[in-house]
């Protein structure tokens, strides 16, 4: 029966209905109290680019094409009915038995078993007739065309599946309503409004945690390594990335937005903004912000290097090679001048190859982004900015990590 489905698989794959996807998975949606639109979509499995393909060779088969909601050469979204769930387990009965056995194994299998479940207790779809389950594929990373497919995207950076800043996100602020979530429960702000006498009445208005577009990382991902800490779940937003292991993130000022994050051990105090990538080993002191991309101006994103520290109160608005520092309260910005003598210079330019030296030891900002080893500083005696070789090697407590 294994050798029946693989043949069934590879035949799919050689027709010409294949379309080979970069994302595809079974997604369940919440929908607006009042506009019935998608206002949140959870993956209990995202499978990508040449994941599990087996089982999207299952779901492609299973969808009824009356089902669409959505499609275009880009991406596609169908409901999921009882002809899908039914054909879905049809089609995976070779493994069903060891799915049954080992809750642990076969995932997108364990998706269908509560999809059966949800067929059961009739809760495919809702009272307006609403697909409540449905199936997603995005063919094409192209602009944000739904509400579905942006989140597919989002969980993709915060799982590690696509690196940060490899998804194109344009348009996905115009198709994310702003919300207030109650736990995991989304609410459209002007339901509550039309509804806050009766609610508040019965003693039923919910406790709204904060109102965003986005859902927080914790509401949508279980961190996969088990020496992540976040120790504030309003400090991380959904589509951010924390690393392979050892990523500390403490209360306060610190922050991290969507595709954005580290890549692996950090101590981080600070914000990291939108589009901004700290290296390993970097320590990030208390209210030290990196600039982002969103606003103010700024269009390239920033990259910081392994092993760096950024100071206390500090703004870096350069990209960082590894191995440098910036002193706490100063901002070291694409214009800001740094004066760097001739030995000094000399120094950086040793693990710099493309370092290149001005006749006045002047330096914009700009002109060190992304160099290795560089001390940035601000005299205390004449409030000159000046820049050095760093000779300090950074390394974080790793009893805290």
């Amino acid at each position: 029966m294994i050798e029946k489905f693989k043949n069934f698989v590879d035949t799919y794959q050689k027709s010409s209905l294949y379309k080979a996807p970069i994302g595809f998975g079974i997604a369940r949606v919440e929908l607006g109290q009042k506009s019935k639109k998608v206002l949140c979509v959870t993956y209990p499995v995202l499978n990508w680019t040449n994941e599990n393909l087996g089982s999207y060779a299952v779901f492609a088969n299973a969808i009824n094409p009356e089902r669409l909601i959505h499609s275009s050469e880009n991406e596609c979204v169908y409901g999921i009915d009882q002809d899908f769930v039914c054909k879905a387990i049809e089609l995976y009965t070779p493994f069903l038995i060891e799915a049954i056995q080992n809750k642990s194994s076969h995932k997108n299998i364990q998706v269908v078993l509560e999809l059966k479940k949800a067929l059961d207790e009739d809760r495919l779809i809702d009272e307006n007739g609403e697909y409540l389950f449905r199936f997603v594929v995005l063919y094409k990373d192209t602009k944000c065309e739904s509400v579905e497919t942006s989140y597919m995207k989002l969980l993709a950076l915060s799982l590690g599946k696509a690196k940060l800043r490899s998804l194109m996100l344009d348009g996905i602020f115009g198709l994310l309503q702003n919300v207030a979530w109650s736990g995991n429960k989304p609410y459209e702000l002007e339901w509550l409004r039309e509804n806050e006498i009766p609610l508040k009445m019965r003693s039923s208005y919910p406790s709204i945690d904060f109102v965003d577009k986005f859902p927080r990382y914790l509401m949508q991902v279980i961190p996969q390594y088990d020496n992540i800490r976040l120790l504030d779940t309003a400090k991380t937003r959904f589509g951010a990335y924390l690393g392979t292991g050892g990523y500390t993130q403490m209360p306060g000022a610190s922050y991290v937005n969507f595709n954005a994050g580290a890549q692996g051990a950090c101590m981080n105090e600070g914000r990291i903004s939108s589009s901004v990538v700290v290296g390993e080993g970097t320590d990030i002191g208390g209210g030290a912000s990196i600039l982002g991309v969103l606003s103010g101006g700024n269009s390239s994103p920033i990259s910081i290097g392994k092993n760096c520290l950024l100071g206390v109160n500090s703004s870096t608005g350069i990209s960082l090679g590894d191995g440098c520092i910036v002193d706490g309260g100063i901002a070291v910005l694409m214009g800001t001048i740094f004066e760097i003598s001739e030995s000094e210079a000399k120094k950086i330019s040793e693990i710099n190859p493309d370092f290149e030296f001005t006749s006045n030891n002047l330096y914009k900002g700009k002109d060190l982004s992304g160099k290795h080893g560089i001390h940035f500083r601000q005299e205390s005696t004449t409030g000159k900015m000046i820049a050095f070789r760093s000779n300090k090697k950074i390394e974080l407590n790793n009893a805290l990590h």
